[in-house]
């Protein structure tokens, strides 16, 4: 990490807590998608799934998961407010890693606003791409 003029910048370096930022926002995503699991899986499984001990431990994961998600994202927040906006990195490499557009596009500072999978869609619908 080094701290680099604003002038000397090139097109492909950021401001890291402005990237650590996106990245706790993705973080939020996902946990808000773990979360949803839950419910869809009391609903095929009825209420009886909770007498399985299988069953049980893979809800505990699923909250579990949850809570991990976001006490990083929460970590993350919290160093990243004590960060100086003049430490910048190079961001081309990370992005080339990512597979999914829309996080690729979250993450390179492209806004996306509201959770990566719709809400609004019926089961069954899909989009071609």
């Amino acid at each position: 990490m080094t701290t680099i003029p604003r002038a000397e910048v090139s097109d492909m370096q950021e401001a890291l807590p402005a990237i650590l930022m996106r990245i706790v926002s993705e973080l939020h995503d996902v946990a808000y998608l773990i979360e949803r699991i839950e419910p869809q899986l009391l609903d095929l499984g009825g209420v009886n799934v909770l007498d399985s001990p299988d069953s049980m431990k893979v809800m505990q994961g699923i909250d579990l998961a949850v809570q991990k998600t976001r006490g990083i994202a929460e970590f993350i927040d919290t160093i990243t407010g004590g960060m100086p906006e003049g430490w910048m990195v190079d961001v081309a490499t990370a992005l080339s890693l990512v597979k999914l557009a829309e996080m690729q596009k979250a993450l390179g500072g492209a806004g996306r606003h509201g959770h990566s999978q719709p809400l609004a869609k019926a089961a069954g619908d899909f989009d071609f791409f």
